[in-house]
């Protein structure tokens, strides 16, 4: 989880990676004072959380750093091989560790820490705003089980921390067949992702 990592999407279905290209293209000679590094739920402001990033952050010169599959392996890779040694964040909204379904929950938080460590050693002064990993179907117990960790890494000096969860609370419903459902508040049908209402909470 801490050794940098090409994805193999980048090549299967490159338009999300060369999407993120093209936006940090965009800020080069541009000031960049928010960054959001993370994977597919961070690259989804621009669609269905579209609506709250032009309200609240677009004028804020916040660059959106996320990419679709991404693990802490592949946010490591793209700093070391993506042009963003010239930006000079402000702030970085770190969210990421929900692919990294094949790692137990302590490697997942030092993947993660991996990455807080690299975004500090590429932006001298940053403060970073560490999110909770969502509430999801697909690794529920383990997250969370990493969300109990990587909030110590919050010292409320340089890194802060912002917990979802609480927000997202459990909603029970029950399916056509009869099945018991289990989904979050803000999140989406693929009780994975957020819906707009999910960014808005975030925001």
């Amino acid at each position: 989880s801490i050794t940098p990592a090409p994805n193999i999407r980048y090549e299967k279905t490159p338009g999300p990676f060369r999407a993120c290209v093209a936006r940090v293209a965009a800020f080069k000679d541009k000031p960049c004072d928010i960054i959001f590094i993370g994977d597919s739920i961070t690259d989804r402001w621009l669609i269905p959380g579209k609506e709250v990033w032009e309200k609240r952050y677009a004028n804020r010169h916040a660059l959106n750093f996320g990419c679709f599959g991404d693990t802490t392996q592949n946010v490591l890779w793209r700093f070391d091989h993506m042009d963003v040694r010239e930006l000079k964040p402000k702030v970085a909204v770190i969210l990421i560790g929900t692919n990294n379904t094949r790692d137990n929950p302590q490697e997942i938080a030092d993947g993660i820490k991996a990455v807080i460590g690299k975004t500090r050693a590429l932006f001298s002064g940053v403060k970073i705003i560490l999110v909770s990993i969502m509430p999801n179907q697909r690794a529920e117990d383990t997250m969370m089980a990493v969300n109990k960790i990587i909030k110590g890494y919050a010292d409320d000096k340089t890194v802060f921390w912002l917990n979802l969860v609480p927000l997202m609370t459990p909603i029970s419903t029950t399916t056509p067949d009869g099945k018991s459902d289990t989904n979050w508040k803000g999140i989406g049908p693929d009780h994975l992702h957020p819906d707009a209402s999910g960014y808005q909470l975030w925001s």
